[in-house]
């Protein structure tokens, strides 16, 4: 069954929380939206000059030639099979701190690090939706698969902008002209404006360049995650840039990727500007570390037991530190 969550009150709930402060931050919903990224520049300008700008380059240019049609479908039958590793929530966050994405010209920190930021920052605009706080704590837990535990993948088939394969590569993807190199782009089953794929098919029936997102997204799936339709939606395409910052291959969309879209422009906002040279000490808010420090952890303990059998991977009572609770740990499994 599919579930979908109210929507806010969009137009109402902007103008009502939108704000300049002082030193010329915008404020939304309490969130201050900073100006610049950790390296001084535009977020998510992949010109700038910077020590990162030739490595994202040289990682697109990889993804985009290997990211084909065939190539997705036969990652997706194999991690499909969610038969290789079982883990906490927490354990599997810990696994992140050895994981810094290539693909990102706006942080070189551990992934760890972004999770915790992204979800207490939601948290504190939206105290009352549990379920994005989740979303938001377990979006790129995706990108242990660069681990051996996880068949140890190169960055190119695990982080980095998505995209529908399958059919055309919309020029709005970034660093559009690599895909020339693809063997689908000249390929007349694939490279029309649909594809494979018919108007309004939906974008469930899509398939997606291999990556953490779409692996979340099937490991949630198939533990018959509670997480609403939005929360899928948001783990599958939260790098999606091309939909959901340009507007490409709406085409695709039904009714339902219509809605759950909104929530994806909202979550997206903390996704990419809580990002931050402000470190987040991991060993402080992890469950056995200091109380006062960890409330942050702890919030999202009844959140995860909430939303049993949905979790991603072995959930323990004490996995976010409830050390109180005796229930028998529920099991599910990580490819």
């Amino acid at each position: 069954m599919t579930v979908i969550v109210d929507q806010p009150e969009f137009g109402i709930e902007v103008d009502q929380k939108k704000g300049i402060n002082s030193e010329g931050l915008i404020l939304d919903g309490g969130f201050a939206v900073p100006n610049a990224n950790a390296f001084g520049h535009d977020f998510r300008d992949y010109e700038a000059e910077s020590e990162r700008q030739e490595g994202v380059e040289i990682f697109y240019k990889t993804n985009h030639i290997h990211q084909t049609y065939e190539f997705v479908k036969k990652m997706r039958e194999e991690y499909v099979k969610l038969d290789k590793v079982k883990m906490s929530i927490w354990e599997c966050c810990e696994l992140l701190n050895n994981v810094v994405d290539e693909s990102d010209p706006d942080l070189d920190e551990p992934q760890i690090e972004h999770l915790l930021q992204t979800a207490e920052a939601i948290r504190k605009d939206y105290p009352d939706e549990d379920w994005l706080h989740l979303t938001a704590l377990v979006h790129d837990l995706g990108k242990v698969l660069l681990l051996p535990e996880f068949g140890e993948l190169p960055q190119w088939a695990v982080v980095g902008d998505t995209n529908p394969v399958g059919c055309a590569f919309n020029e709005s993807i970034v660093h559009h002209k690599y895909f020339k190199e693809n063997p689908d782009y000249n390929n007349p089953a694939y490279n029309s404006e649909f594809g494979v794929y018919e108007k309004g098919c939906g974008l469930n029936n899509v398939l997606m360049s291999w990556g953490h997102d779409d692996y979340m997204y099937l490991v949630a799936k198939e533990n018959k995650s509670t997480l609403p339709s939005a929360g899928l939606f948001i783990i599958r395409y939260h790098s999606f840039y091309a939909l959901h910052k340009s507007g490409a291959y709406k085409h695709l969309m039904n009714e339902e990727d219509e809605e759950n879209l909104k929530w994806l422009k909202i979550f997206n906002k903390y996704d990419l500007y809580s990002k931050s040279k402000v470190r987040v000490d991991v060993e402080k808010v992890k469950p056995s570390g200091d109380p006062a420090m960890a409330t942050r952890v702890h919030v999202f303990d009844d959140i995860v037991l909430g939303h049993e059998p949905a979790l991603l991977c072995t959930v323990t009572p004490t996995s976010f530190g409830n050390s109180s609770s005796s229930s028998a740990p529920n099991q599910a499994y990580l490819a």
